[in-house]
């Protein structure tokens, strides 16, 4: 059977040349005589995977020599008690900007630990944007100031970030980190689960300010304190072993292409392919405030529900899978991460043009 085109928002489409070249080393990778699945994290060989994983990746975001780069387990959702049981710490206070439902899942963490100061939401309109900031009501004494960079299921981005001037700034980044460039050093600390633009599921990256770790108090559990995975160089127990190295290969696999600044070059283009056809039929509609649209998950409807399910079934016949939007949303929704292709995305073009004509 031919590859279809993977319009999932997560776990998301991969790069098929890093699949095959997986692939070819499954069995035995470099004369190892064995597979990464099978080998001891101890080993010199997979401490060779992971320094050049860390490695790659720092290239890659540009990170400043006084961040940590983590690679950790249990997802974002493990992070958004994390980022307080060990930010948390001081005034007891952060600040949060509510943009979706990861961001929300995230305050109601926070909120078991100190007090949350929810400065903005957009809830009332679904998500469908990012709600403007007023400085003045930021919290001055906050032990940190968090957002989440793109919202997957509503498809919107933060194209400008708060100025937070000393409190922290933490960003949940799953769904849009490497997609575009950005600052590491505006940033106190980014976390994003790996199964949308790194690699598969099962390891979480987490980039740090070292003069953030070692502030948990002593009664947080070793395995959720940062300082004790950045003691032990993300080894304090057997990591991720599998979904680092991909991750690893998805990095060279950018490197190769360029870089960040290429990739959000193809990025731009494959969004403004699919955006220039929303605004242009009288058939199709976006969901997002135009100036708050998202690179990475494009939500659209056509005039009905019943028009919406014929699409997604008649998709499917066509090659184009996982289209179905969010079901607090409905409609469809096309995750173009960076894997998906130019070539996907105007195949899935022509056949919305091609929809279009048969059911307008």
């Amino acid at each position: 059977m031919e590859r279809l085109y993977n319009f999932s928002a997560g776990p998301s489409v991969l790069p098929e040349e890093v699949l095959e070249q997986a692939a070819s080393e499954m069995l035995n990778y470099e004369d190892s005589g064995m597979s990464v699945m099978e080998m001891s994290h101890r080993s010199s060989v997979y401490e060779n995977i992971v320094s050049e994983a860390e490695a790659s990746l720092r290239q890659l975001m540009n990170i400043p020599d006084n961040y940590k780069v983590l690679f950790l387990q249990g997802g974002a959702s493990t992070q958004f008690a994390m980022v307080p049981l060990n930010l948390m710490v001081n005034s007891k206070k952060a600040d949060f900007v509510n943009t979706g439902a990861w961001s929300k899942k995230a305050i109601s963490e926070a909120k078991k630990f100190g007090q949350v100061n929810v400065l903005a939401s957009s809830e009332e309109a679904t998500f469908n944007y990012i709600p403007k900031l007023d400085p003045s009501t930021f919290t001055k004494d906050a032990d940190y100031f968090h957002i989440t960079t793109n919202n997957t299921i509503y498809g919107t981005v933060f194209k400008n970030l708060p100025d937070t001037g000393d409190v922290p700034l933490v960003a949940d980044m799953s769904s849009n980190i490497l997609s575009e460039v950005i600052d590491v050093s505006k940033f106190g600390l980014i976390y994003a689960g790996a199964q949308k633009n790194m690699g598969p599921a099962g390891v979480t990256v987490v980039i740090i300010r070292e003069d953030l770790i070692g502030k948990a108090e002593a009664s947080v559990p070793s395995m959720l304190q940062y300082s004790v995975h950045a003691e032990n160089g993300s080894m304090y127990n057997t990591p991720p072993t599998y979904s680092i190295y991909m991750a690893g290969l998805v990095f060279k696999w950018l490197i190769k292409l360029g870089g960040i600044e290429a990739i959000e070059k193809i990025n731009n283009l494959k969004a403004s392919m699919i955006y220039n056809l929303l605004d242009s039929s009288d058939f199709f509609k976006g969901t997002v405030v135009k100036e708050d649209r998202s690179l990475m998950n494009i939500p659209f409807l056509t005039p009905s529900k019943e028009l919406d399910a014929i699409f997604i079934k008649e998709a499917e016949k066509n090659g184009f899978v996982n289209l179905k939007g969010h079901r607090s949303v409905g409609g469809m929704r096309a995750s173009i991460y960076n894997a998906m292709p130019v070539v996907g995305v105007q195949a899935l073009v022509d056949f919305m043009k091609e929809f279009e004509a048969t059911y307008k």
